[in-house]
């Protein structure tokens, strides 16, 4: 199983912003190995490539990966991080994911 790594939610959000989203390109790609050795079944990241529909299919695979991992105990978010995930890589929805990963990571919160 891969570990769950710690990251600066501060750090996220700047590199977003200064890489004009490449890096959430890779940060996206990142996590779904973590969240999928949880045991989600995130598809391949070459999906984000096939804009529109591969685009929309991953994030929502993303979306459902995270419900089923990390976000058990609140099954209306899955629609909220795909939502705000579809609109041009929004920054907002990494930002809540990775801030719960960082609980998993620190072992605050029981997966």
């Amino acid at each position: 199983m891969q570990e769950i790594r710690y990251r600066n939610l501060v750090l996220v959000a700047i590199l977003s912003v200064v890489t004009a989203g490449i890096y959430l390109i890779y940060w996206f790609v990142r996590t779904k190995s973590e969240l999928n050795s949880l045991g989600a079944k995130i598809p391949t990241a070459w999906l984000l490539l096939l804009f529109p529909i591969g685009t929309l299919y991953w994030l929502y695979k993303y979306a459902e990966g995270v419900h089923l991992t990390v976000g058990k105990d609140n099954a209306p978010l899955l629609w909220f991080y795909f939502i705000l995930s579809s609109f041009a890589f929004s920054v907002v929805a990494p930002l809540i994911v990775q801030e719960r990963l960082n609980q998993v990571a620190s072992g605050e919160a029981g997966i």
